[in-house]
C-alpha cells in the first residue's frame, strides 16, 4: 500500500492505494484529467475575426473599445472593420468642410491664374524684342512662306552638346511634327514611333506642360490662358510616356 499525498482547489488530500494503482494514470485521477484538458484547450483556442467575409484567427483576443466585437489584427481599426460605433461627419459640418475647401481651391486656381498672366505678359514683350534676332539667325524649312514661319529658341534636352538652338516651323504644323523636325535639326535621338522608350517632347516654358503631340502650333499660339509666342522659348525633353510635365523649367533656361 502506498499514501499519496494530493493539493487540489487549495485543500490536501491523502489517499492510501495500493502499489498496483499508486500512479495518476492507474487510478484515473481527476486531478490529472483536469489538467490535461486545461492544456488541450489552452492549445486549441484562437478568436476569430467577426468581420464580414474574414477568416482571419488571434491567439489572443482583439477587442474593439467602442463595438466590443472581436477582429483580426487587419481589421482592428474602427475604420477597417465599418465599426457601427464609427463617428461620421455630420451633414451641415461636411457642407462646411467642402465650401472651406472649395473656397481655398478657387483662391489656388486664380493666383495660378493671375501669375500665368503676369508671366505670360512679360513672355510677349521678350518675346517680341527676340523675334528679330531669331530671324537673323534660326535654321529651319527655307522653301516655308513667310508669313507661316514662326520662331523659337528651342531648348534642347539637358546633356545635350547645345544647350539651345534658334528654329523656325511652320505654324500649321502638329506639334509632332514639329518635334520631328526639331529633332533633325539639333540631331536628336527620336524613338517616338516605339511605345516602350522615352519620348521626345514639346514643353511650355511656363507652366511645363508637354503639349500633346495632335494639336497644331497655331493652336498654342492662340491659347486664351497660356499661349506661346512667335519669338519665345520652348523645351525639348525626353519624358515617360506617363509623365506629362517637366517639373523644374527654369534650369533649362539659365
Amino acid at each position: 500500500m502506498a499514501v499519496q499525498e494530493f493539493f487540489v482547489m487549495g485543500t490536501f488530500f491523502l489517499l492510501t492505494l495500493s502499489l498496483q494503482h499508486r500512479s495518476r494514470d492507474s487510478h484515473g485521477c481527476s486531478e490529472a484529467n483536469i489538467r490535461s484538458e486545461s492544456m488541450k484547450s489552452d492549445e486549441h483556442r484562437s478568436y476569430p475575426c467577426t468581420y464580414k467575409g474574414c477568416n482571419g484567427k488571434e491567439l489572443l483576443p482583439v477587442l474593439c473599445p467602442y463595438c466590443k466585437k472581436q477582429f483580426c489584427l487587419r481589421h482592428r481599426h474602427q475604420s477597417d472593420h465599418e465599426c457601427e460605433k464609427l463617428d461620421t461627419p455630420k451633414p451641415r459640418m461636411a457642407a462646411t468642410q467642402k465650401l472651406v475647401k472649395d473656397i481655398i481651391d478657387s483662391k489656388k486656381e486664380e493666383a495660378v491664374r493671375s501669375k500665368r498672366r503676369k508671366g505670360a505678359k512679360n513672355s510677349e514683350t521678350a518675346a517680341k524684342v527676340a523675334l528679330m534676332k531669331l530671324k537673323m539667325h534660326a535654321c529651319g524649312d527655307k522653301s516655308l512662306p513667310q508669313t507661316e514661319r514662326i520662331y523659337f529658341q528651342v531648348f534642347l534636352p539637358k546633356g545635350s552638346k547645345e544647350k539651345s538652338k534658334p528654329m523656325f516651323f511652320c505654324s500649321k504644323w502638329s506639334i509632332g511634327k514639329v518635334v520631328d523636325f526639331a529633332a533633325c535639326l539639333a540631331d536628336l535621338k527620336n524613338d517616338n514611333n516605339k511605345s516602350t522608350a522615352k519620348k521626345l517632347r514639346l514643353c511650355h516654358t511656363a507652366s511645363g506642360e508637354a503639349l500633346p503631340l495632335d494639336h497644331t502650333l497655331a493652336t498654342w499660339l492662340s491659347n486664351q490662358e497660356c499661349p506661346l509666342y512667335n519669338g519665345g522659348n520652348i523645351i525639348l525633353e525626353y519624358l515617360d510616356n506617363e509623365d506629362q510635365f517637366i517639373e523644374d523649367t527654369h534650369s533649362y533656361l539659365e
